[in-house]
């Protein structure tokens, strides 16, 4: 795996009912640009994805925004990134979102982010790529679906072979020193999937 130079962002177009929703979505744009990595997410202006975007902007960084053309004035998409694609499905948006990406980040959402996130996971899951899923487990957000991993787990359907890769943080200023340990750019790289949270710590 090369150094990351990139991260994808996946997360909500909405800003959720809890206030340190969107402040962390701040401070991960902030984080992004002091580390000089690039952000590669959604292109649109609102909610959460809005909020890292011009987090991103603000503090001098660069922003790859990807946005089909239907979303354009749903999503409000933000002409001032560094670099804008208009695709024509989400298919395409979503397959250049990977490719731009050398690693992703979680922050809260709906169904959308989800299926992105657990596409991403499904992916390393079948050997189609080694970069590091990071779900940023704010208040505990994504608690629910590690349980749901644990039950699938517990019940035979991911398998010791055929493990999930993924990691877990519960402070978003872990997650970029997380991913870069997690691709060999830290001291010792851990498996992905060694990196979970224990639940009763969630």
């Amino acid at each position: 795996m090369k150094k990351i130079q990139s991260v994808c962002v996946y997360c909500g177009s909405s800003f959720g009912t809890d206030p340190v929703y969107e402040a962390t979505a701040t401070r991960l744009g902030q984080l992004l640009a002091e580390t000089g990595l690039r952000l590669v997410y959604g292109g649109g202006s609102v909610g959460l994805m809005g909020t890292v975007a011009k987090a991103v902007l603000d503090e001098g960084g660069q922003v790859t925004g990807i946005i089909p053309h239907f979303l354009e004035k749903r999503e409000e998409m933000l002409d001032a990134v560094s670099d804008l694609t208009i695709t024509e499905n989400m298919h395409e948006r979503k397959q250049l979102m990977f490719q731009k990406a050398d690693a992703f980040i979680v922050l809260p959402g709906g169904i959308g982010t989800l299926e992105e996130a657990v596409e991403m996971m499904t992916w390393a899951q079948l050997g189609q790529h080694k970069k590091p899923v990071l779900l940023a487990n704010v208040n505990g957000f994504w608690s629910p679906l590690l349980e749901l991993l644990d039950h699938m787990r517990a019940q035979g359907f991911i398998r010791p072979d055929r493990e999930v890769p993924y990691l877990v943080a519960d402070r978003i200023e872990d997650a970029i020193p997380m991913l870069t340990d997690a691709v060999g750019e830290g001291s010792d790289a851990p498996d992905l999937q060694d990196n979970r949270a224990p639940m009763e710590k969630l």
